[in-house]
């Protein structure tokens, strides 16, 4: 092959890889920034990871030590929220706080919704996953009673503090979301080690 042929080749063939690399810089001809997947959120003496999607915002009250806002995966205008509070000395029994949550929502006949219990865990804590759904009612009374909604639960009990990480929504958004919280909760970190 002549020299003029195998050069003509050789930029042909960094033309085309170049056309068909994926895009690495942004609208302004910068190179792109990395998006992470995910975000380490320290709520009081525990910190997990979270998908990057999940906005944070800042928690009003002392014993809410983080909050962040889930889309929906069908990019509708409904949300769910994370809060995670925590309550130094404890606030009740697992029991008696898994029925808290019971409590606020009924089946679609208005009789009580069953909640799901099981032992999963974080990095270095156990954690009791709850989930539960049916017809919603706050337990602050801001707003009526709301359909189809679901709560994913976290309760972490550690030597200082109980957290309590609770995932309210429409049903279909923390449906979709559901993966990414039990991935959350196996990354959930405590106090030491």
């Amino acid at each position: 092959m002549s020299t003029s042929r195998l050069f003509l080749f050789s930029v042909s063939s960094v033309l085309s890889a170049a056309l068909l690399a994926p895009a690495t810089f942004g609208a302004d001809g910068k190179p792109a920034a990395k998006t992470a997947k995910t975000q380490t959120v320290k709520a009081g003496g525990i910190s997990f990871d979270a998908p990057a999607a999940w906005k944070s915002l800042p928690p009003q009250g002392s014993m809410r030590k983080a909050v962040l806002t889930v889309p929906s995966a069908k990019g509708g205008v409904d949300v769910a929220e994370l809060v995670v509070f925590a309550f130094p000395g404890g606030a009740g029994t697992v029991r008696q706080n898994i029925d808290r949550w019971q409590a606020q929502f009924k089946n679609p006949e208005g009789g009580e919704a069953k909640a799901e219990t099981k032992k999963v865990k974080g990095k270095n804590v156990d954690v009791t996953r709850v989930s539960v759904g049916g017809v919603y009612t706050d337990p602050f009374g801001k707003t009526g009673a709301k359909p189809a909604h679901r709560l994913l639960g976290g309760i972490v009990e550690t030597p200082d503090a109980s957290y309590f990480l609770k995932l309210v929504g429409p049903k279909d958004v923390v449906d979709a979301a559901e993966k990414d919280f039990d991935t959350l909760l196996s990354t959930i970190h405590g106090p030491g080690k």
